[in-house]
């Protein structure tokens, strides 16, 4: 199952999701200082996943890089390289820190001018698939909490990054007919939804302690009670269709069996 996620051009950015998830509660947890054995071990195991996936990427031709392999999961080793930063900025590690944040926001470009062009009528994009495109304002969300921690305040450059991901968070929300069909039915990509409007919600409440102000407080008040209620439903949602989790017909695995090149993959 690893190996066939690792080989497959959606699944292989999910690998990334659970060191996130980890890297992300040790930084929040209120007991565990950085540079303890398992914040370093973390750290290093997740450095490594990093320069291997974005070596296997650069080094397996056009095919993998190009507009028809790329995804809007893609944008998932970003966040990684993002959460990376942020979590060697609170070990002190600032060069570290400023590599990682260059290679994620660089990647990142490169990925918003390749599929931003497909929001106009999702072309390219499996109809299930649509939810991620809600990492778009992701990663400049968490690129605006990983540059405060670098340089340790909400500067102007952290504030830029902020207003990126609320205009594509507006941009996305006013056009619900994108993700109408995806919305029919339940499905695992709807967990897409909740990562993305988090980060944006918890960068908002930095932008409201740094510029006092009625409509900054607005703003995070109404982007946190959002976050909560979208992270309640998937719960419940989730719940409910606990079978989806794992798949006995996984396409993924299936794909691997039939033809197990990653090239030949057809992810659609």
């Amino acid at each position: 199952m690893v190996k066939a996620e690792f080989l497959h051009p959606v699944g292989v950015n999910y690998l990334f999701a659970p060191w996130i998830s980890w890297l992300l509660l040790l930084q929040s947890a209120p007991f565990v200082a950085p540079k303890t054995a398992l914040y370093l071990v973390l750290w290093w195991v997740f450095a490594v996943l990093d320069v291997k996936i974005y070596g296997q990427w650069l080094t397996k031709g056009k095919r993998l890089l190009s507009s028809a392999a790329a995804n809007p999961t893609s944008q998932m080793s970003v966040i990684g390289n993002l959460v990376g930063a942020q979590a060697a900025a609170h070990m002190g590690w600032n060069e570290c820190a400023l590599w990682f944040f260059s290679v994620g926001m660089v990647h990142y470009v490169v990925l918003l001018v390749t599929l931003y062009q497909r929001l106009s009528n999702g072309d390219g994009v499996p109809v299930l698939l649509r939810p991620v495109f809600f990492l778009f304002f992701a990663a400049p969300s968490v690129a605006s909490l990983a540059w405060e921690s670098i340089v340790g305040t909400f500067d102007t450059a952290s504030k830029i990054l902020f207003f990126l991901s609320l205009f594509l968070f507006a941009s996305l929300v006013c056009r619900p007919t994108l993700f109408r069909r995806s919305m029919r039915r339940f499905n695992v990509s709807w967990g897409a939804y909740s990562f993305p409007i988090t980060a944006l919600a918890l960068v908002s409440t930095d932008y409201a302690e740094q510029v006092k102000g009625t409509f900054s407080h607005i703003l995070m008040l109404l982007l946190l009670a959002l976050s909560v209620l979208v992270s309640l439903a998937l719960t419940f949602f989730t719940l409910l269709n606990s079978n989806m989790l794992l798949p006995d017909n996984d396409p993924i695995i299936a794909s691997f069996f039939v033809n197990p090149s990653v090239t030949n993959i057809n992810y659609h």
